[in-house]
């Protein structure tokens, strides 16, 4: 059976601490390096260029496209179902509907949608930290992503990151053939 990870969140809930614990816990989970293309930090993305994403949507490869922060993010079908086959595949996500195309084009995949937030004023801190420079536009994106209905809600700033991973691997251990994304 096919399963993965959708972490689902504002900028600076800890999608990105959140999996580092996960794959300490299990190296079957791995980050899903998205399609990207633009400016901003290239680790963790497979970089590519805007015709390459162009051509891929013309031959419906696509699952979900979202722009933020001057770049273009994607997750693209094959790149998801090679992961699907070899791994755990855990997704950073922060809008409802690319939740919905990823688990409506991956019917025969098992997902545990995980809803990480933080309070607003944690999440300032946490942006400014990294010195990004782009702290209004991540706090934008903070304010416009909506709860989601999800399998877990962990928040972290009460919840420690080792714990909310456990509790994450615990409850995909738990995911069946009869659920459904």
């Amino acid at each position: 059976m096919n399963r993965g990870v959708i972490l689902y969140g504002p900028p600076a809930a800890g999608k990105d601490t959140v999996t580092e614990r996960l794959t300490a816990i299990d190296p079957t989970y791995r980050l899903f390096a998205r399609l990207k293309t633009g400016r901003g930090r290239t680790s963790g993305y497979r970089m590519t260029t805007p015709d390459h994403l162009d051509a891929l949507e013309v031959a419906g490869g696509i699952i979900w496209r979202n722009q933020r922060y001057g770049a273009t993010y994607v997750i693209d079908r094959h790149g998801l179902d090679q992961a699907l086959t070899t791994g755990i595949p855990v997704l950073h996500m922060g809008q409802p509907d690319g939740v919905h195309a990823v688990t409506d084009a991956t019917p025969t995949a098992r997902w545990l949608v995980v809803y990480l937030w933080c309070p607003r004023d944690i999440a300032a801190h946490r942006i400014a930290e990294r010195a990004t420079g782009d702290t209004a536009d991540r706090l934008t994106a903070w304010d416009q992503t909506p709860p989601v209905d999800a399998d877990l809600t962990i928040d972290t700033a009460t919840t420690d990151p080792q714990e909310a991973a456990h509790t994450i691997h615990h409850a995909t251990g738990a995911l069946t053939d009869t659920r459904t994304g």
